[in-house]
């Protein structure tokens, strides 16, 4: 029964994976899909990891997942799993990113349930952490690298905060434990009676990011809708059900970890407290420009008067809200 290996990185991923590419010696005994975060850019990483005989390349979509192949997701689309074969989308983002680690590891363990091997490397926030419980609650194998070996240790640490993982090492000792992982046995898990909710949350929330039935009737199986407002798109956000750190998501399939949301909302807040000094700035210009106009002193005097009111108001503005972003500063 083949395996198939997951790995999920961000920051500092590039010169890790490389790291752990070239570990992998003459290859390993099952497929290797990768996710690093890299936007909408331009990625090089399939000849960056490419090394000896041992050749990466791009998913295509609808290709059929084999032994030997080593892909990694394109720019811009989530890399999923589809019964033996891969699928690229470009729904909407998790934890403010696509491709996210995530979708890859619950599409994974949806597929190939206890032959899943889940790989959480360098990288900021929590990413890959949801994606993970979903490989440990189908019976699969959570590796994480070692943090204290990390480039940024935040996606290794919250892994081993939050799943039971089974194998905790730096990236020197990864790839020849991947190699006997990928080689080793599986045994098949037998199926519960009925499907508990950790199982039924990652079916859903699949259905979610593949835009697949109603959303709201899926949202209402696994969460409950929170005072909170997506970010990305607005809409109201459901606190999803028995999830540890707290998960959300919205109607039209955004994720997000609390992590990731405060986040999101962090850059949301800014944007708002800018906005509203240029809405002010713009109408004290606008109305400037009514005054050199006016004839009547009167109308004049007045103008002048919500003029210097409008000016001093942006100035208090602009001073609280440097000290408000200066407080909410990250890592404070």
């Amino acid at each position: 029964m083949e395996r198939l290996i997951v790995i999920g990185a961000s920051s500092g991923g590039v010169a890790a994976l490389r790291t752990l590419f070239q570990g992998f010696g003459d290859g390993l005994d099952a497929p290797v899909l990768v996710v690093q975060h890299v936007g909408r850019h331009r990625s090089l990483l399939p000849e960056l990891l490419s090394c000896g005989d041992l050749r990466v390349r791009q998913a295509s979509h609808g290709e059929r997942i084999e032994r030997g192949k080593y892909l990694v997701a394109p720019p811009d689309r989530h890399l999923l799993v589809e019964g033996q074969f891969v699928y690229l989308q470009c729904g909407p983002k998790e934890h403010h990113t696509r491709p996210a680690i995530d979708p890859l590891f619950r599409s994974a363990a949806l597929a190939f349930r206890e032959r899943v091997i889940g790989v959480v490397l360098t990288g900021a926030m929590d990413d890959g952490t949801a994606g993970l419980q979903a490989i440990k609650s189908f019976g699969g194998v959570a590796v994480v690298q070692d943090p204290a070996d990390a480039a940024v240790p935040d996606m290794p640490r919250s892994a081993l905060d939050h799943c039971e993982v089974d194998h905790c090492v730096p990236l020197a000792e990864m790839g020849a434990l991947l190699r006997r992982l990928a080689s080793a046995p599986v045994t098949p898990r037998a199926e519960p009676a009925a499907a508990d909710l950790q199982r039924r949350i990652p079916e859903h929330e699949m259905a979610l990011l593949l835009d697949r039935g109603d959303p709201f009737e899926h949202l209402n199986v696994i969460g409950s809708p929170s005072t909170i407002t997506c970010p990305d798109c607005h809409g109201v956000l459901w606190a999803v059900k028995g999830t540890d750190p707290q998960r959300y998501r919205c109607h039209t399939g955004h994720g997000f970890s609390a992590r990731s949301l405060d986040a999101g909302t962090r850059v949301a807040t800014e944007d708002s407290v800018w906005s509203c000094v240029r809405s002010l700035q713009e109408r004290r210009a606008l109305l400037e420009s009514i005054r050199d106009g006016e004839r009547r002193e009167d109308h004049r005097e007045r103008l002048a008067t919500e003029i210097e009111a409008l000016r001093k108001n942006t100035e208090q503005l602009r001073a609280l809200a440097g000290e408000y972003l200066a407080n909410d500063a990250p890592g404070r």
